[in-house]
């Protein structure tokens, strides 16, 4: 288990003995207070608990304070090329910076950068992904590898470090899943600084959740990581989604549903692809430390239903409601999402009263 030292966020830790945080990054034109801040919120109530923006010009550094008044997690200015909205950023009160070393590389740059987020206590991440490699580095060690991925990355730290400036998160990111691996394995080997785990340009839906998960899971299990971002192509609300999916089947943290289905077969006394979608969909972004199954028929249903805290059986007759392995009642399949909720509310109430 790597130990890293542990840096802070606005209010939340990254790093030391922290859990493991979930990250995510709006795609609204940061210039539009009004879009991006909603998109934050929904960000937020699906499991984000740090939101990157990206600030391409003037405009959208303009436009900070008033999506930093009423931001519910702390975000991250991402910078590229141009040093002055780095500056422009912190001074607007960002809580974090994500500078790529491929694009701000000038010594100077870098030093009024680090004097300004010293001043204000913000956290620099030096962020490396594999297609912005410095050629130079990419000639010396022979292409885009773990190497030049590395190098990229310390050269960076190294400045920073020079100037007395220490608060600092790296991650090092490729599209490749194996690549990003051995690039973090290479880091954690190389300094304790806290690492921000994801998968870069990792592609659509399925497609980037399973590039993601490969690495993620990979490096997690191993001990590395300190925060993470599943990175999707497409509207960003099913990234936070998709990253407590992992980090809750590594048994890493908790808080929202877990939903178990079965694959279904001829036996299917009920749609359950339908039924498992509905629930995960009206279940999504609740705060509920809870495993809620649905299943098609009777065959494993009891026994799943003894390991849930929920189940919902398909039988002859409509469905069975199960709390904790125990049958409660029949329920007519048109029911179940608001039956559900009632058990849920339940559920709490008693771990409230316990808590007590």
């Amino acid at each position: 288990m790597r130990t890293s030292r542990r840096v802070s966020v606005g209010e939340v830790p990254l790093g030391g003995d922290a859990p493991v945080v979930v990250q995510s990054m709006t795609n609204t034109p940061t210039s539009d207070p009004g879009a991006t801040l909603a998109q934050i919120e929904r960000l937020a109530a699906f499991g984000a608990e740090i939101v990157r923006v990206a600030v391409p010009d003037v405009e959208s550094t303009e436009a900070l304070p008033s999506i930093l008044a009423s931001s519910p997690v702390p975000l991250v200015a991402d910078v590229h090329f141009d040093a002055d909205l780095a500056l422009r950023s912190l001074r607007a009160g960002v809580h974090k910076l994500r500078l790529n070393p491929g694009n701000i590389a000038r010594a100077e740059d870098v030093r009024r950068i680090a004097a300004e987020a010293s001043d204000r206590e913000v956290p620099i991440r030096v962020g490396v992904n594999s297609g912005s490699v410095p050629g130079k580095l990419r000639k010396r060690y022979g292409g885009v590898n773990e190497r030049s991925m590395w190098e990229a990355a310390r050269s960076h730290v190294s400045l920073l470090e020079e100037l007395g400036f220490e608060d600092i998160v790296v991650s090092l990111k490729a599209s490749d899943p194996r690549l990003t691996v051995r690039a973090n394995l290479l880091a954690a080997e190389n300094c304790d600084y806290p690492l921000h785990l994801g998968v870069t340009e990792a592609g659509p839906g399925l497609t980037g959740a399973v590039r993601s998960t490969v690495a993620i899971t990979e490096l997690l299990l191993h001990g590395i990581g300190d925060t993470v971002r599943i990175s999707l192509t497409g509207p960003p609300e099913d990234e936070p989604v998709v990253a407590w999916e992992i980090l809750s089947s590594l048994g890493l943290r908790k808080g929202f549903p877990r939903i178990v289905s079965c694959p279904t077969c001829a036996r299917a006394r009920l749609d359950v692809a339908a039924m498992a979608g509905e629930v995960a969909a009206h279940l999504r972004g609740r705060k509920a430390d809870i495993t809620v199954a649905v299943m098609g028929c009777e065959v494993n249903g009891p026994g799943e239903a003894r390991e849930a805290d929920l189940a919902v059986i398909g039988a002859p007759s409509g469905c069975l409601l199960f709390r904790e392995g125990r049958m409660l009642r029949r329920i007519d399949p048109g029911n179940v999402l608001p039956e559900l909720d009632r058990e849920i509310d339940r559920i709490a109430q008693r771990n409230q009263g316990g808590a007590k």
